[in-house]
């Protein structure tokens, strides 16, 4: 039920479940979980960004401070062998569909490849459509622009930061995780205090409005996600340990979210919440700075429980993530460990049991209901799943990949590993089980055959009633180029990425297209610089800005219409007026100087008249 990259599952229902003390186990959860209660489970899923399964002490971690998530722990079902992406949005994609995220046009972090196709039924539709109340807090990173935004997929309410962590380049311009402006329901707000602090206030406000239930919360927080900014109080716990410095920070930022996990558990139990709400705790990639190496001395800092690799690494510390599910009255509870297979998409499926939530996918789905195979005592389906790191415009054929069949890895096509007995993935043994190797190379042959028959991009839709005025960044630019995806890259205005954007024009007639250097929100006029900021023990430093001096803005459609206009550098943004027929197109959009060179827009605002 974790995160889960690019994974796909495959599934063989001949084998019975090999422990058989596990199954007894299942089995008495059938009567609990389909026992009559006053009313559906509650959900809270809780997902951070680029925390790994090192880090948190009840993994093994003795230098980092858990105590809540470590009590957790012991109260819930953990699944010890559980999977997701190797990077933030590919495990969302498929958290939220149950189907993997090569299916469904997120291979990728940026470059146009983090937009849920609008085909997609999400978790968040399915329970809104099933009577729940449904709320999405923090991270979202399958879109920004309509119709890829948390309320446009089910949610009915949101408060969010742009793009795949706050200070990127699609997020409010200038925030830093201090007093920070979020978007509620697309509404950019203002906010006072640490944005962990925040996400987990806004879901504890909706969970009180919403006490009668059912209500389905979805926690995402962008912490421990770099920059590494934290309040000093979480510093100071690490100030002797024998971390690097920017790893303090990393662990303090987790220590934040571990105290905030105990006043949300502390408000249920107030609540009377407690019993009947499934809480699910999960994070979405391997370890980001849990582990880190000195570049001088070589030396390793960190725990990262003995796996190879980390965030993107398509070796088990890539994608091996913590999962701990409690849910009191369904008898989820007292610390049971689950040793089989599992992966993020397995999630909605699961939970759709449990909740005995309508739930009919039209479209191939990856995930399989967990909760319902064993509860009900059938055979448990030995299953292969792939994950592989992509992270480029279009999938590529057994670029970064990982089979996974139990204790099995089959890593690059011809890398096998038994993680049980080579926790650490040193010993190829490849050469010893010739015959497995090839099974799961046929197998990976057979489903990357299958799955990329759905490989599609998705097209953001301008001239909706649904977002108009749309604003895109270069965050959504396809582009093997360079992009300026965080805003420390916007300030220093080196990167010149040329590409283009998938658009749909959802009605044909005049529009006002708005091209600018700076974000529009800035109010910089495009040939002004703005001043950085020092970096402090507890955050990262600000890069200052330049400004450009630029002759014409450029619109260009299917490399067949352009429209242009002259540049008044003394503005925020220069005017192009055209008119758009309904249909699919790729646009592009640039500024050009005084030599005639194309530099792209870094913002662009499309509005239909």
């Amino acid at each position: 039920m974790k995160k889960m990259f690019a994974m796909h599952i495959y599934s063989v229902r001949n084998f019975l479940f090999p422990l058989a003390g596990l199954l007894a186990f299942f089995l008495s959860l059938l009567s609990s979980c389909t026992r009559e209660t006053d009313h559906q489970p509650n959900i809270i899923l809780i997902i951070t960004d680029d925390q790994g399964y090192g880090d948190i002490a009840a993994h093994g971690n003795k230098i980092i401070h858990t105590p809540n998530l470590d009590d957790f722990y012991g109260e819930s079902v953990r699944f010890r062998n559980f999977h997701v992406g190797t990077t933030c949005a590919p495990t969302r994609a498929g958290l939220m569909t149950g189907r993997n995220c090569n299916r469904n046009g997120v291979w990728h972090t940026i470059g146009g490849c983090s937009l849920l196709n609008e085909r997609e039924e999400t978790m968040a539709d399915v329970f809104s459509t099933a009577g729940y109340a449904t709320g999405m807090f923090g991270k979202w990173h399958l879109g920004d622009t309509y119709p890829f935004r948390p309320q446009d997929r089910g949610f009915q309410e949101v408060f969010y930061h742009g793009g795949g962590g706050v200070t990127q380049t699609p997020d409010f311009w200038q925030n830093d995780y201090f007093d920070d402006t979020y978007y509620r329901n697309g509404k950019p707000e203002k906010t006072i205090g640490y944005c962990t602090d925040i996400w987990f206030d806004e879901a504890l406000s909706f969970i009180d409005k919403h006490r009668s239930g059912p209500f389905f919360c979805y926690l995402s927080t962008n912490a421990p996600h770099s920059p590494f900014n934290v309040p000093e109080k979480y510093l100071d716990i690490y100030g002797d340990a024998d971390l690097l410095p920017h790893q303090q920070r990393f662990y303090g930022m987790i220590s934040n979210i571990d105290e905030n996990f105990g006043i949300l558990l502390d408000k249920l139990e107030e609540w009377e919440l407690e019993e009947n709400t499934i809480v699910i705790f999960m994070t979405d990639n391997g370890t980001a700075a849990g582990i880190a190496s000195d570049r001088k001395t070589g030396r390793t800092y960190g725990y990262n429980a003995g796996m190879r690799g980390k965030k993107g690494s398509q070796y088990d510390g890539g994608h091996r993530v913590p999962l701990m599910i409690r849910w009191n009255d369904g008898g989820w509870t007292g610390g049971i460990d689950i040793d089989e297979l599992a992966a993020h998409v397995d999630l909605l499926p699961t939970l759709a049991v449990l909740c005995s939530v309508p739930y009919n996918p039209t479209l191939r789905m990856d995930g399989i209901s967990l909760a319902g195979v064993l509860a009900q005592g059938r055979a448990v389906p030995v299953r292969m799943l792939v994950t592989d790191t992509q992270r480029q415009q279009w999938p590529e054929q057994g670029r970064n990949s990982c089979v996974m069949e139990s204790e099995w890895r089959l890593v690059n096509g011809d890398e096998l590993y038994n993680i049980k007995l080579d926790p650490g993935q040193k010993n190829n043994m490849a050469d010893q089980y010739p015959d497995r190797v090839k099974k799961m190379k046929d197998f990976y042959n057979s489903w990357w055959t299958e799955t990329e028959s759905e490989f599609e991009y998705s097209h953001i839709k301008i001239g909706s009633p649904w977002q108009n005025p749309v604003i895109l960044t270069c965050h959504d630019m396809h582009t093997e180029d360079d992009i300026p995806w965080h805003q420390g890259f916007i300030r220093k205005g080196a990167m010149n990425p040329q590409g283009y954007y998938s658009i749909e024009v959802a009605e044909t007639g005049d529009y006002e297209i708005l091209l600018g250097r700076w974000p529009f929100e800035s109010g910089l006029p495009m040939r002004e610089g703005i001043e950085g900021r020092k970096g402090t023990t507890s955050t990262d430093a600000i890069p200052e800005g330049s400004g450009k001096i630029f002759t014409r803005a450029i619109c260009e459609v299917e490399g067949v219409q352009k429209d242009s206009a002259q540049v008044d550098v003394s503005e925020t943004g220069t005017i192009i007026r055209t008119t758009l027929t309904e249909g699919r197109y790729r646009m592009k959009f640039n500024f050009q100087d005084g030599s005639g060179a194309d530099f792209a827009a870094y913002y662009i605002s499309l509005k239909k008249l």
